[in-house]
Parts: C-alpha cells; sequence; structure tokens
C-alpha cells in the first residue's frame, strides 16, 4: 500500500443550505491523510440527471439520506478499500460498475458523488497540493473564472414569484477575480436599492442568496436589474453585463407550449424565442441558460441560429452527460455547458464533459446548485478545469460566499501566476 491508498470511510446524514438531507463523506487514506466533502442538491432537476436516492417515508418528508449513506459505509467501501485515491477515473470507474445502472439510481449519484470528491480532496491533501492543483493537467496554468451573480430570482429559487429562474450579473469588465465580485455585491446592493425605491420588499431572499421580489412581469426584472448597475456607478454592457437562467423546462406544458404563468401568456417555442431576442435587443444580455426545454431539441436549434452572438447555455439540455452534449455539438445546439458534478454523479465524468466542450470551441460554467453545502471544493475544480466561468448565486449565504472567498484566498494566494479569464470567457463577446 501507499500513503494514497484508500483504508476506510465514514458517512453521515448532513444538510444541505435548504434544510433538505444531504450525503457527508470523509476517505482517510493510509498515510493518515483524509478528505471531507457534503455533496448538493438542485430544484429545478433535469429528468435526465443521475439520480439521487431517497429513502421515503416520514422522515423529513421522505427525503432522507439514510440508504445511501449505508451504501457509502457498506458496498462501495467494501468496493473502494485499497484503490489509490489519485487514480480518480479508476475510482469513479469501480464505483459505475458496482452501481450497474445508467444513471447511478441503484446506490444512489449522491452516494458515489460524496466519495469521488472526498476521494480526490483526500488525495491532494496527501501530496500536499491544493485541490485545484491536483486536478488540473499536467503543465496546465491555472484560471481564476468571470463569475455569474444571481441578483434577481424566481422560477423554483424563489417560490414562482417571477417565471424566470434567475437574472445575474457578469462584471465583463472586471480586471480581476476580487473587482468582479466587489462590482457585483455593488449591483445587487444597487438593485436592492431600486426595489426599494419602487415600494417593493426587498427582505424576500431566494434559494441562492438572490433578491426575490413580487414583480408584475419578467421582463421588469431586466429593468430592475438595468437600474441596479447603474446605481452602483457602472455602466450596463460595458463593465457589467446580465445573465438569465429562463429554465425553461419548468416552463413547459406536455403539448410543448411555454407558460409564463405570473403574466397569464402561453408560448410556442418561436414566440419564446422571440420574446427572448426582444429581450437581448432591449438589453445588455450576454448569457442565456436553458433557452428552451430539455427535449425541446427543435426548438433548441431555432434558438441557436436566431440568438446568435449570446452565449447559450445548456444545462438540462445536456446534465453534464457526454452524450448529451455530443448530440449538441453533432446538432450546432447552444454553444456552451452548464457543468454541475452532482448531475452525473463522478469528479471524471463531469471532467471529460469539460473536455468535449473545450474541443469542440463550447465554453464551459462550473455551477452550484440551489441546495448547496458549506463546501468549496467546487472552486477548485473552476481553477485546476480551467473552466472560464462559474456560477454559484449570490453574495450572501455562508453557502455560496465559501466558494467566493475560497477563489478571493487562490487569487491572493497565487498572485501573478494565476491568469484571471474575465470578458474572454464569454467567447462569443472576445
Amino acid at each position: 500500500m501507499s500513503d494514497t491508498t484508500i483504508t476506510g470511510l465514514l458517512a453521515w446524514e448532513a444538510l444541505d443550505s435548504r434544510g433538505k438531507p444531504t450525503v457527508g463523506c470523509e476517505v482517510r487514506l493510509d498515510g493518515g491523510a483524509a478528505g471531507r466533502a457534503t455533496v448538493p442538491s438542485g430544484a429545478s432537476t433535469g429528468r435526465h440527471e443521475a439520480r439521487e436516492l431517497r429513502d421515503g417515508g416520514n422522515r423529513y418528508g421522505g427525503q432522507g439520506v439514510r440508504t445511501a449513506v449505508a451504501h457509502v459505509t457498506g458496498e462501495i467501501a467494501d468496493a473502494v478499500r485499497g484503490l489509490d485515491a489519485t487514480d480518480q477515473a479508476g475510482l469513479d470507474q469501480s464505483m459505475r460498475g458496482l452501481d450497474g445502472t445508467p444513471d447511478l439510481g441503484r446506490l444512489g449519484a449522491n452516494a458515489v458523488l460524496a466519495v469521488s470528491v472526498a476521494a480526490a480532496i483526500a488525495g491532494a491533501t496527501a501530496r500536499g497540493v491544493p485541490l485545484h492543483r491536483a486536478v488540473a493537467d499536467d503543465g496546465a496554468t491555472p484560471l481564476l473564472p468571470l463569475p455569474m451573480v444571481n441578483v434577481i430570482s424566481g422560477g423554483a429559487h424563489s417560490g414562482r414569484s417571477i417565471d424566470v429562474q434567475d437574472f445575474l450579473a457578469v462584471p465583463v469588465g472586471a480586471g480581476s477575480f476580487a473587482e468582479a465580485i466587489e462590482w457585483a455585491a455593488r449591483v445587487r446592493a444597487g438593485a436592492a436599492d431600486e426595489l426599494a425605491s419602487r415600494g417593493l420588499p426587498v427582505a424576500l431572499v431566494a434559494d441562492e442568496g438572490g433578491l426575490g421580489p413580487l414583480l408584475p412581469t419578467n421582463r421588469s426584472a431586466l429593468d430592475v436589474l438595468v437600474a441596479g448597475i447603474e446605481r452602483a456607478g457602472l455602466r450596463p454592457g460595458e463593465d457589467v453585463g446580465i445573465a438569465i437562467d429562463v429554465a425553461a423546462t419548468q416552463l413547459v406544458r406536455e403539448d410543448g407550449r411555454y407558460v409564463l404563468a405570473t403574466e397569464r401568456r402561453e408560448l410556442t417555442a418561436a414566440d419564446l424565442v422571440e420574446e427572448l431576442a426582444a429581450w437581448c435587443a432591449a438589453y445588455p444580455i450576454v448569457s442565456l441558460e436553458d433557452a428552451l426545454a430539455e427535449d425541446d431539441w427543435a426548438g433548441w436549434r431555432t434558438g441557436t441560429q436566431r440568438l446568435a452572438g449570446r452565449q447559450l447555455l445548456g444545462d438540462d439540455l445536456f446534465v453534464t452527460n457526454p452524450e448529451r452534449l455530443q448530440r449538441g455539438i453533432d446538432e450546432g445546439v447552444a454553444n456552451a455547458v452548464l457543468v454541475k458534478p452532482n448531475q452525473i454523479g463522478t469528479l471524471d465524468t463531469a471532467r471529460s464533459v469539460v473536455r468535449r466542450a473545450h474541443a469542440a470551441g463550447y465554453a464551459t460554467v462550473l455551477s452550484a446548485r440551489s441546495g448547496e453545502t458549506e463546501d468549496d471544493w467546487l472552486a477548485d475544480l473552476a481553477v485546476g478545469w480551467r473552466t472560464g466561468q462559474i456560477k454559484v448565486g449570490s453574495t450572501m449565504r455562508s453557502e455560496r460566499t465559501a466558494k467566493w472567498n475560497r477563489l478571493l484566498r487562490i487569487e491572493a494566494e497565487l498572485g501573478d501566476r494565476i491568469a484571471y479569464a474575465g470578458r474572454s470567457a464569454l467567447q462569443v463577446l472576445s
């Protein structure tokens, strides 16, 4: 055995930022090092995602994860004991083979991911290097990502106060990560001031720390965000762009029509594309996420052509799945992929999606989930994998700031030995 050989696993039922159970795990190595991880969970989940395992019954409204925890300390521990924690591909493939299902539904993607991440952290600790260095390709220069920062939320993140899920600030003009976060905090404060000036409450905070106001239309959120940028003393478009997560899968009916419930409107896919095109013509929108529903490939093809010139980001569309991403590449659908490790269940497969996207000229955005934890490993993955962009929520709530703070520390620690992606990460703006 070596210092990086796995000798034991500990697991427990933890809580995420919404008070919902999730899996915590510690991987212990022969040399004495250990790694701990607590995995997140999403609210607006795509139906093609890897499957979390929940207990059912009465505990936590059926959302308990004791069975998944038992799988970590039982079957999974037996299978990975003796493996090398620094061999991410071998470890993750071993767990996929043990599970035997395409969506990790037998053991639970939450159980498998907890071990995958904890092992990566343990391996980095044993080697005496930060996680971002341990996961980087040999010789690759670390890269700080351009942040997308949540300012206004609706949809599944804010009790459907408006239909569109997120409106985010993208500090494209900032010269450093620290400056980008400072600008984003100013924009959020400016948007809160704008809402207050309209007599709207600003105490409503959504799942990811954004403002959750009751607004008359979805478009009005764009007006508030632009006003927030201006109140911050910044220039819309030049200093700060806007990203939108439409989360259209949450809006579509079985007949293929999209419903904007707060506006009492129904749209076809073509109508929705035209609505978004009108927003793009009127506002400094640089990125549109899940503009169409997860299986509306025809709508996505139309949208990709009509909305060209902006980042078209697939989340539910691709679900961090290499096969679905490849279909998008082959069909010329979207031009960027949101990468969420818990959508696919292992770090190795998530990493393969980043590589495949970059090889095809697609941009990548590493993303947290609405049900997050105080862990900061996502920040290291963004730097080591050179994703170029990151989206973890707003500038408040500790499960969000943990990631921002980790990136701020990496920037301070590495100084001129690390590059900042900035505006160049948005390939359509380069």
